[in-house]
């Protein structure tokens, strides 16, 4: 046999167990999800009792590592620091307007960066000091230049709350403390988890 031929089957035999892995995961993935009588079945991660209560999310807690109280009335609550696998850190909260009145979300708050500035509003001000290493983590930015963190809001009505999030590299896996800063922010130190 010639080379060519060898290689025009072995892609021909790449292409065939593609088209087969595929039409498996169709089959397995496909389906009415329902029964006999049209209604959908349950779902088997809900309980008996109506489901589960979606108020916090996955590794967060109800009381919340941190709170940082910022200009006219803003509230910055940090419910998580997750370390994940990749090398990232993940700040998750929310941001309330404990205020009377509508509160314009401070332009301050994403910072003074060039890049960052040419992408809009967002929380790309946010830096993480850690102490021990005596570092300072910035907010991670995506190829184009755009901050990793929650973007496009400017106004908070009365009593609102967003919940928003920024990512980080990840201190080294013996920091387990690190004081996080906002512009226009009280300054806090929050637990890293994971």
């Amino acid at each position: 046999m010639s080379i060519r031929f060898t290689a025009k089957a072995r892609r021909r035999m790449v292409a065939l167990t593609l088209a087969a892995g595929l039409a498996v995961g169709v089959a397995g993935c496909g389906g009415g999800g329902g029964g006999d009588d049209g209604k959908p079945e349950a779902s088997a991660s809900a309980s008996k009792d109506g489901g589960s209560d979606p108020s916090t999310q996955e590794g967060q807690s109800d009381t919340p590592l941190a709170e940082m109280k910022g200009s006219d009335g803003l509230l910055l609550q940090i419910t998580s620091a997750q370390r994940d696998s990749g090398g990232f850190l993940t700040v998750n909260g929310n941001l309330k307007n404990d205020a009377d009145k509508s509160v314009q979300v401070p332009g301050a708050v994403r910072g003074d960066e060039t890049e960052i500035l040419q992408h809009g509003r967002s929380l790309g001000g946010a830096t993480l000091i850690d102490s021990k290493s005596k570092k300072r983590y910035y907010v991670l930015r995506d190829t184009d230049g755009r901050p990793l963190t929650t973007t496009g809001f400017s106004i908070l009505k009365a009593g609102d709350s967003l919940a928003v999030f920024m990512q980080f590299p990840a201190p080294p896996a013996d920091t387990t403390e690190v004081a996080f800063q906002l512009p226009t922010f009280a300054s806090a130190t929050i637990q890293i988890s994971g």
